[in-house]
């Protein structure tokens, strides 16, 4: 049997851009991944395809598993020769638990690492504002967990020391006990007007702070109803935020935005609106498998060569034609003098990732666009069009461009089929929490997003993003409250931001 490695990872505070390179070469080469709750869906499309996904999630009182129960699937995935990646939010070792984890895998005699990752005890309050060091406020930054009740005996913090030292206090996991803890801080002394600032969700789209005083904030937590996870505060270094807040400002902060992309293509739209402040919710409808017929794909795909014209009318069709050309030639040449033509720019650039050029792309990127480019522009009576599309595609650019006089073969390079999985719970958290706008990309993601019958709240907008996807929606029932002017990721994130704007 071949020796087994566990890592115990910090997956960081929330937002994806803060997780280290190590940590996700680690997830990329994980046979089994052990995730915690507050994990980006991001980390678990970075993992191989056969990866085996573990949730072991932990929310207030609420765990999948307890920490010895873990501990043991660690010991045991790892004893099976496995590559055993364990996710943790932050750092692994700051009140994270790592250590219990790796002192159970060395008495096992497994091999492990540990790789560090950005603490919320540190990003919190950065992205709140708040510098946790500052030479004109302190020179000095205390951590500890606000997890142990101070009216206990058995409490190991010393809150007289705390309360009389200097410089900055930071702890986590205390939202519950606030009350006891600033209580404990006055009694032994510290003044009743030091700053303190909460921060919940911190480094994400749902990030929120609140400020008060030890002698205040308790009374603001309980009239605002501030919940868990949150990452506090205490000292003069809170009085920066007023000058430098940077990252509750973007123009989507504090809206909820639903991407029903299939999980391998929502990247792109969930960088996109995150970068902007949003909350993104994935909620994948669809995943794209195989053809029915490979052999007939694979077929078309050996004989391009013989074409005039390649014409591309999704992304995906084009990942799974190069995929696919690739496996039959060992040279791009080999594609011979064949045209190309992308239904829009989302299609073109993943042509362009091939290092291939473009030869025809239309003003409007639907189909019906495609071919009047075709008419406008071309003369292809006669000429030979391989279209590589979707099991579920329109026929309108073969029977469009047929109508041109061209002889029109279709390669089908995949199928969309319902996706049922739900990692993260994104599903439940729709239910429960609702949304501010759900993104629609495709006719086939607005179908099967509303064949799951989820509640849909009556205040919830819908954001489409093109003509073709909109009369879907309409027929469903469901009118897009906005339309892409420009019908790609950009433009519907432009038309989000308006939206959104709008409502307000």
């Amino acid at each position: 049997m071949k020796a087994g490695v566990c890592y115990l990872v910090g997956a960081g505070p929330g937002d994806i851009g803060l997780v280290t390179l190590k940590a996700k070469e680690c997830i990329e080469k994980a046979d089994v991944l052990v995730y915690d709750a507050l994990i980006a869906d991001e980390f678990l499309r970075w993992s191989k395809a056969d990866c085996e996904l573990i949730y072991v999630g932990k929310r207030a009182d609420n765990h999948a598993l307890s920490q010895q129960e873990t501990n043991e699937l660690l010991v045991e995935k790892a004893m099976e020769g496995k590559v055993v990646v364990r996710l943790k939010g932050g750092d692994p070792t700051i009140f994270g638990r790592g250590g219990e984890e790796a002192k159970r895998l060395a008495d096992a005699g497994v091999r492990f690492e540990i790789v560090p990752g950005i603490s919320s005890a540190i990003a919190g309050p950065a992205y709140a504002g708040i510098p946790v060091t500052h030479r004109e406020h302190c020179s000095q930054l205390t951590l500890f967990t606000g997890h142990e009740d101070p009216t206990k005996g058995e409490s190991r913090l010393d809150y007289e020391q705390l309360a009389q030292s200097g410089g900055t206090k930071v702890f986590l996991m205390g939202v519950q006990r606030l009350r006891l803890i600033c209580d404990e801080f006055l009694k032994f002394g510290a003044e009743p007007e030091t700053p303190i600032a909460l921060v919940r969700w911190a480094t994400t789209g749902n990030q929120k702070t609140i400020q008060g005083t030890l002698s205040t904030i308790a009374d603001i937590v309980e009239e605002q109803n501030f919940k868990a996870p949150a990452v506090a505060i205490i000292g003069d270094v809170v009085k920066q935020r007023e000058d430098i807040n940077w990252f509750e400002g973007r123009p989507l902060h504090g809206k909820k935005i639903v991407v029903t992309r299939t999980r391998s293509q929502a990247s792109e739209l969930n960088k996109q609106l995150t970068e902007l402040g949003a909350e993104v919710l994935e909620i994948p409808t669809i995943k794209i498998e195989h053809p029915d017929d490979k052999q007939e794909f694979v077929e078309g795909v050996g004989q391009v060569h013989t074409y005039d014209w390649l014409v591309f009318s999704s992304p995906n069709g084009v990942e799974r034609f190069f995929d696919a050309f690739f496996s039959v030639y060992d040279d791009a040449r080999s594609i011979g003098g064949v045209k190309i033509a992308a239904v829009g720019p989302g299609t073109a650039k993943k042509v362009n990732d091939y290092r291939l050029a473009v030869d025809l792309i239309p003003d409007t990127f639907v189909a019906e666009g495609l071919v009047k480019a075709f008419a406008d522009n071309e003369h292809i009576e006669n000429q030979t069009i391989l279209w590589v599309r979707g099991a579920e595609a329109r026929d309108t650019i073969q029977t469009g461009l047929s109508a041109l006089g061209a002889i029109v073969d279709e390669c089908i390079a995949y199928k969309t089929v319902p996706e049922f999985e739900d990692p993260n719970g994104a599903k439940g958290r729709f239910e429960q929490e609702g949304a501010d706008v759900v993104t629609f990309v495709s006719s086939s993601a607005a179908k099967h997003f509303f064949a799951l019958n989820m509640p849909f709240p009556d205040t919830c907008k819908v954001a489409s993003i093109g003509p073709v996807t909109s009369a879907t929606l309409e027929v469903i029932g469901k009118k897009p409250d906005v339309q892409a002017e420009k019908h790609n990721i950009e433009g519907l994130v432009e038309a989000v931001v308006k939206l959104c704007s709008d409502s307000e």
